[in-house]
């Protein structure tokens, strides 16, 4: 048979997907026997087996927690809205009449760039929409209302209308295709260790046990695991979500960015700052 009369990839995957499966289980068997006969790469497997997860997480599992939201008080004046916005570098917040429950709307950091040209800026005339969801709406369904109405963040509310913590099209996109950097991430090899605020230290899961131990004065083992990552998922025996907290001889790790399958980025808080020369970046 000649090379124009072979079956195609999507030929071929056809013909394995025509063995209809019982059950999710069993339609991963077949995307796996389907990745193992080199008909889809790693990435796609992933991507696949992403989209399948989303349609049975929920908003809870990944939001931004009411208590760790960033948010700006409409009642505060520029001159303490500019150094939030800087700090924290986000590109929309929601903005709050006093209390996190009382959400008025969301704002664009870039529309704080009017205050230059207008000297009469009023943040309520431009604030968007906000937009409310119950926690138990599945990921799919939410990517979709994203997509039709354009919109990137809303706000998640519990059965009793309070609001328990916010979501963004990012947070939906990372926990199918795995980890989105943007402009503010930081990925050179000599920025694994950044401080972010006063005792406290962004730290990527890659960062080498070695390195680590050198920054923070620490010990931590590394024959069975070589990074800062591999600590984390022997300490626990699973893929941590966000934002949850895990003790290690003393040291604070806080998740900050991660998927169903993989840790990114730490929040570390330890009682002695990096040592000089260590992997670290302060500024």
């Amino acid at each position: 048979m000649d090379s124009d009369s072979k079956p195609g990839l999507i030929e071929r995957l056809t013909a394995m997907l025509l063995r209809v499966p019982g059950d999710r289980g069993q339609l991963a068997e077949i995307l796996r026997a389907a990745y193992e006969r080199n008909l889809m790469d790693a990435d796609a497997l992933t991507i696949i087996e992403g989209a399948l997860a989303a349609s049975e997480t929920r908003v809870s599992h990944v939001m931004v927690p009411r208590a760790l939201m960033e948010v700006v008080d409409i009642n505060e004046p520029m001159a303490r809205i500019i150094p939030v916005v800087i700090e924290t570098a986000h590109s929309r917040f929601p903005v709050i009449d006093g209390d996190r429950d009382n959400v008025l709307g969301v704002m664009l950091a870039k529309d704080l760039l009017r205050i230059h040209v207008d000297a009469d800026f009023d943040l309520r005339a431009w604030l968007r929409p906000v937009v409310f969801i119950p926690e138990a709406k599945r990921l799919d369904v939410l990517l979709r209302e994203f997509r039709v109405s354009r919109n990137h963040m809303a706000i998640v509310v519990n059965e009793y209308g309070s609001v328990a913590g916010l979501v963004t099209i990012e947070d939906v996109l990372e926990q199918i295709v795995g980890d989105i950097e943007d402009e503010y991430d930081f990925d050179e090899a000599y920025d694994n260790i950044r401080l972010d605020s006063p005792g406290r230290w962004r730290v990527k899961t890659r960062t080498e046990i070695a390195d680590f131990n050198q920054a923070f004065g620490t010990s931590f083992p590394d024959a069975e695991f070589d990074t800062v990552g591999g600590l984390i998922l022997r300490h626990l025996g699973r893929v941590p979500k966000r934002n949850e907290v895990i003790d290690v001889d003393g040291i604070r790790f806080q998740v900050l960015r991660a998927d169903s399958r993989r840790l990114y980025t730490l929040l570390v808080t330890a009682p002695s700052k990096p040592q000089p020369g260590a992997d670290a970046k302060t500024a």
